[in-house]
C-alpha cells in the first residue's frame, strides 16, 4: 500500500517550484531578480508564473507545472539566465546563478574566426562561425555596438540567419541588425561568463570568387574551411592542407578583407547543397528550444568536426612552421 500511494504521489503535478538566485559577480544572493517560470507548448513558450525574488535572493512560484520540462528564466540586467528542469529533476532548492553586466569590449574576445565555403551548382553557401571567450565574472552587453559584429556581402541581399549557443545553453537564433556602416552587421546578445558561439549562414548566387573582410579589431585567427573537392586562392591565403577524418581543405587568411577565387563545389552539411544544417527555430527573445530528442549538434557534426579538427591542424602547422624557422 505504502509503494503504492508513493507512485500515485510521483505521478502527481508540481505545485511548487522554488529556489535561489545567486550572484556570481558577488557571490552572494541576489534580490528584486524577476524569475519566470515557462513551459514550451504547441503555442510556443508559455509563461506559468513569475515573481521576484526576495531580500534573501529566494524565490517560490505556486504553480501546477503540467508533465514535461519547463524553465526557470531569471532577468538581470538585460540579460536572461536559463535554468532547464527536465522531468525527474528537483524542483525544490534550485540554483539560477546571474551575473553583474558590463559593456567594456575588452571582457568578451573572439578567439577564433572562421568560414565554410560550400560553392553549389547554382548557390554559394557561407556558414560563418566566431568562439568569442568571457574570461570574466560580469556579463558583457552593448546593445549600441552588439555584442558581435559581421561583413555581409552585397551578394546576400542583407539576409542572414544567426544562431547563438550560449554556455549551458541551447541554439537559439538572433536578429542581424544593420549599422550605419554599408554591409557591416551587428548581433546583440549579452555575452556570458565561458565560450559563447555565433554563427551567421547567408547564400549567394553562384560565382567564382567571394570576398569579405574583418570589421573588428580583433586579433583572433581567421580560417577558411571548404569541402574536398574544393580549392581556393588567392593573395593573403595561406593552404594548410586537408583534415584527414572529414578531407576538409583548410586555409589560413593573413589580411583583414580578401577576394578568394573558388574552384569546384560540394558540402561538408549533413543535408548537402541548401541543407538547413539543424539551424536552430527563430526565437523572439532567450527562450531555447526544449524538445526530448537529440541534440541539434548531432544534425551538424560534420560541421562542427572539421571546425574542431581545423582549428587544431592549423595550430599545429603554425607551431611546426615556427619551430623550423
Amino acid at each position: 500500500m505504502r509503494l503504492f500511494l508513493l507512485s500515485l504521489l510521483a505521478g502527481l503535478p508540481l505545485l511548487a517550484v522554488d529556489g535561489v538566485v545567486i550572484n556570481g559577480t558577488t557571490t552572494k544572493p541576489q534580490a528584486g531578480v524577476m524569475v519566470n517560470l515557462m513551459q514550451p507548448g504547441s503555442s510556443g513558450m508559455q509563461t506559468l508564473g513569475s515573481v521576484k525574488t526576495d531580500a534573501d535572493g529566494r524565490f517560490k512560484i505556486e504553480k501546477e507545472i503540467p508533465p514535461g520540462p519547463a524553465i526557470l528564466q531569471a532577468i538581470y540586467q538585460g540579460a536572461t539566465y536559463n535554468l532547464v528542469l527536465t522531468p525527474g529533476t528537483p524542483k525544490t532548492g534550485t540554483s539560477i546563478v546571474i551575473n553583474e553586466t558590463t559593456t567594456d569590449p575588452a571582457s568578451a574576445k573572439t578567439t577564433q574566426h572562421m568560414i565554410l565555403l560550400e560553392p553549389g551548382a547554382d548557390k554559394i553557401q557561407v556558414n560563418e562561425t566566431f568562439l568569442v571567450q568571457n574570461d570574466t565574472i560580469k556579463t558583457f552587453n552593448d546593445p549600441k555596438s552588439g555584442s558581435e559584429q559581421f561583413y555581409l556581402p552585397r551578394e546576400a541581399n542583407g539576409t542572414a540567419e544567426v544562431t547563438i549557443s550560449a554556455p549551458g545553453g541551447m541554439p537559439i537564433r538572433r536578429p542581424a541588425e544593420q549599422t550605419n556602416q554599408p554591409g557591416v552587421f551587428k548581433v546583440n546578445y549579452p555575452v556570458k561568463p565561458g565560450e559563447t558561439r555565433f554563427e551567421v549562414r547567408y547564400s549567394m548566387p553562384k560565382a567564382d570568387t567571394y570576398s569579405t573582410k574583418v570589421v573588428t579589431s580583433s586579433s583572433a585567427p581567421m580560417r577558411i574551411v571548404t569541402p574536398g573537392g574544393v580549392t581556393i586562392e588567392g593573395a593573403g591565403i595561406e593552404d594548410m592542407g586537408q583534415e584527414p577524418t572529414t578531407q576538409a581543405r583548410i586555409y589560413n587568411v593573413k589580411s583583414k578583407d580578401f577576394t578568394a577565387k573558388i574552384t569546384g563545389s560540394g558540402s561538408l552539411s549533413p543535408g548537402g547543397e541548401g541543407g538547413d544544417g539543424g539551424a536552430a527555430p527563430a526565437e523572439s527573445g532567450d527562450q531555447p528550444q526544449v524538445e526530448e530528442s537529440n541534440a541539434r549538434i548531432y544534425s551538424r557534426l560534420p560541421w562542427v568536426l572539421g571546425l574542431t579538427f581545423s582549428f587544431l591542424l592549423a595550430g599545429g602547422v603554425m607551431l611546426y612552421r615556427k619551430g623550423t624557422a
